[in-house]
């Protein structure tokens, strides 16, 4: 992966994060940063989930941005909020 490619995830991923932090009920907690942290988390997984679907390996290759990536890194960023959330809530 070049560096370029991980600088657009990351700035992907804090996007994302804002994004779910908006559609997510409730209110998150750990504030605004905790949520563009799992954003950018969520931006991996939704860009590995993307890549497995499109190419069918695993391996993290920068294929651009795409409207199914950025879907699952939605949905990963979400994911990433509920389990922050359930763990959290636990502790």
């Amino acid at each position: 992966m070049s560096l370029l490619g991980l600088l657009v995830w990351i700035i992907v991923g804090i996007i994302v994060g804002a994004i779910a932090k908006a559609i997510y009920p409730g209110h998150q907690r750990g504030g605004w940063l905790s949520a563009l942290i799992l954003g950018v988390v969520g931006s991996f997984i939704g860009g590995t989930l993307a890549t497995l679907i499109t190419t069918g390996s695993l391996a993290i290759t920068t294929t651009g941005l795409n409207i199914l990536g950025i879907i699952l890194a939605v949905v990963g960023a979400l994911i990433a909020i509920f389990i922050w959330q359930q763990v959290s809530k636990s502790a």
